[in-house]
């Protein structure tokens, strides 16, 4: 280093450490709170990180306890009363595909939601905290390649999960909520529900009618394209799951044949319940039509989510203008207590259609919630 080099390094380090300290202020006008409370807590190890928030650890529905129902034979499993069960399936859609991620929206729209404080401002009861023990399953493993194999694997999956004891030593079997995957799916489950407790009826929330021959909706192409989600209600009846005591709610989508559509419809065992009469007979009455309908036997809900109107459910394959509104079919569920229902399902949940807000997963999580409280409200003792 030169002389003249030397020198100006050693100016420059005179200079800075004659500078002034540079210090800067909070971000706000105010002094910065510390994130630990002063409280006498010391250390991190202290600090309680296992409760206090909704939106930690893995994502199941209303924070209830995971549980690895299709654990292996001979695995020891926590034992449940209600279980939830994802079906990430939808390659049996006519229309806009998607739902094969409903399971995972749903759980995310219900992420608000935890047992301890899910407290009923209208009945001041918590559904979560009565006698039933519930879980989340997580979701069948169903390959996206095969229709076929991937409703065989379905169909394994209820019977294992809804096979095993349930908590409660006063009930046969456990009982299980689907969470959609499109609407082929609740064939499956219909399935299962038969195998454990007999032929039920059925209270199908929709917009269309789903009972429609295969050989009219896809069996022209091959039998395989005939089982999709609007031909399953037609499908469980000729294998005998379904009592001819079924009911169609919130109907309003076309049909195909004006009268044949309908003339196959009610030899599948359904009447039906069409959006615009509740403009007529108003909430009470739809409840009354339903519950009269199914009296006196074993009760399946099925909840396309498409029930509602697109202004309140738009994330959906199918959407048909001139739907319910969320208040209205929470209403109506609501008013089903005292049904012995053996299964339910939510389903055509497409959260890629969703708004910004999350209405539909919010509403598909709430419509979950009242079902529970009717599957906790009446419980089914034996098998038939």
């Amino acid at each position: 280093m030169t002389s003249l080099n030397s020198k100006m390094f050693f100016f420059v380090l005179l200079n800075l450490a004659a500078a002034r300290e540079i210090t800067f202020p909070a971000l706000s006008g105010f002094p910065q709170h510390p994130i630990i409370p002063q409280n006498g807590i010391e250390s991190n190890q202290d600090i309680d990180i296992s409760t206090g928030s909704a939106f930690a650890g893995l994502t199941t529905y209303a924070n209830l306890p995971y549980v690895h129902c299709l654990a292996a034979k001979g695995e020891k499993v926590q034992k449940y009363d209600i279980a939830i069960l994802g079906a990430p399936f939808d390659t049996g859609v006519t229309a806009r595909p998607g739902a094969r991620f409903g399971p995972s929206g749903i759980r995310r729209g219900s992420q608000r939601i935890f047992p301890g404080g899910a407290w009923d401002v209208a009945t001041g009861e918590n559904v979560f905290l009565d006698w039933a023990t519930i879980v989340d399953c997580g979701d069948a493993p169903l390959t996206f390649l095969d229709n076929t194999v991937a409703l065989r694997q379905l169909d394994a999956a209820h019977k294992i999960v809804s096979g095993r004891p349930s908590k409660s030593s006063e009930l046969a079997t456990s009982r299980i909520i689907t969470l959609g995957g499109d609407h082929t799916t609740t064939l499956s489950a219909l399935r299962s529900t038969y195998k454990n407790w007999g032929q039920v009826s059925v209270i199908h929330f929709d917009s269309h009618i789903d009972t429609w021959d295969p050989k009219v909706l896809g069996g022209g192409i091959s039998h395989y394209a005939g089982v999709n989600h609007g031909t399953f209600l037609h499908i469980a009846h000729e294998e005998g799951l379904i009592r001819n005591t079924s009911i169609h709610a919130g109907i309003r989508a076309p049909i195909m044949r004006p009268k044949g559509d309908l003339r196959n419809d009610l030899r599948c065992g359904f009447e039906i319940l069409k959006a615009r009469d509740i403009d007529q007979i108003g909430v009470p009455g739809i409840i009354d039509r339903l519950k009269r309908r199914v009296a006196g036997s074993r009760v399946y809900i099925s909840v396309d989510i498409d029930v509602l109107d697109p202004a309140f459910a738009p994330a959906t394959g199918t959407a048909e203008v001139g739907g319910w509104t969320t208040r209205e079919l929470l209403s109506i569920l609501d008013g089903l207590r005292g049904l012995e229902v053996v299964g339910a399902d939510v389903v055509e949940v497409a959260p890629i259609y969703d708004n910004a807000g999350e209405t539909t997963v919010l509403a598909a999580a709430e419509v979950v919630h009242s079902i529970i409280g009717l599957m906790v409200h009446k419980t089914v003792t034996d098998r038939q």
